[in-house]
């Protein structure tokens, strides 16, 4: 496993997981086909990932807010071009949270009564210190984030679409 220091969230990351790494909290990131630990904890790798693509957690989180009206342990919207959503597995300000990537969880299953086997799309397994029950909450929130962005960004599409088509036709488009 590689180490590094500075780390931002991109569309093969699957996992940036809470650990204790020689007595200080740090991170394991778990990509596609790489795994890294990072000398970072894992809400600076969240904040930094949001702030690489134009915003900030608090400002992706706000937009979660205004966009579904979750507030308690909210999933974001890191970078909806390359489809990176990300959610908690606890309240962000806890040392243990973790952050899972929607897009990846092939399957999961609870092994225990606090703890959630996850299983990527890569067939690699994480068990993770959450309830199936709240796992499944965080897993269908983020779907429920996904889909309202994805169709905002749709409609934009279609929106440009018909008014490049009514120009090219010489026709004066009307929203």
């Amino acid at each position: 496993m590689e180490k590094i220091n500075k780390y931002e969230a991109n569309r093969l990351t699957m996992a940036i997981i809470s650990s204790a790494a020689e007595g200080a909290l740090a991170s394991y990131v778990l990509e596609v086909e790489k795994e890294y630990e990072v000398s970072m904890r894992p809400l600076e790798i969240v904040d930094r990932s949001c702030r690489y693509f134009g915003s900030s957690y608090m400002g992706r989180k706000t937009g979660t807010k205004d966009t579904i009206g979750i507030t308690h342990k909210p999933p974001i919207v890191v970078d909806a071009a390359n489809s990176i959503y990300l959610f908690p597995t606890a309240a962000s300000s806890r040392p243990q949270c973790s952050w899972i990537s929607h897009q990846y969880i092939e399957d999961y299953k609870s092994t225990g009564e606090a703890e959630t086997q996850v299983t990527f799309s890569n067939q690699k397994s994480l068990i993770l210190p959450v309830s199936i029950h709240s796992f499944e909450n965080q897993l269908y929130r983020t779907a429920q984030l996904r889909a309202v962005i994805s169709s905002r960004v749709e409609n934009e599409k279609r929106i440009f679409t018909q008014m490049m088509y009514s120009r090219s036709q010489g026709e004066t488009f009307r929203a």
